[in-house]
């Protein structure tokens, strides 16, 4: 299975992003799939994730910013990204989850996000 995040850059405070993610595998429909970030301290946060029925759940920092999505049709997740801040900043990766949260596929290269004036 290998997933190919792409959709970052340079955005101002304020600003939007959508990320997306392809993924390839047999599951996909099934997975949960999720969106981290890596920190300052480089580990890798739990953003968002949606269930194969579609219903996503957020970390308290971007609820109400961040929306998670899926099209099975086109085996990719979304993560649409509004009202952005600098704490924002990170690299992006999506991934399969476990029902404990944990990584199910190798980690792909991810996408940089900078949020900067």
């Amino acid at each position: 299975v290998q997933v190919v995040e792409s959709g970052g850059g340079l955005v101002q405070p304020g600003g939007s992003l959508r990320l997306s993610c392809v993924v390839s595998g047999l599951f996909f429909s099934r997975d949960t799939m999720a969106w981290f970030r890596r920190t300052p301290e480089n580990t890798r946060d739990l953003v968002a994730s949606i269930s194969g029925a579609g219903v996503p759940t957020y970390t308290d920092s971007v609820k109400g910013r961040f929306s998670i999505s899926r099209d099975s049709a086109k085996v990719t997740v979304y993560l649409q990204m509004n009202s952005l801040k600098p704490e924002d900043t990170a690299v992006y990766y999506c991934n399969a989850v476990d029902l404990l949260g944990r990584s199910v596929y190798d980690w792909g290269l991810g996408t940089q996000v900078t949020v900067s004036s």
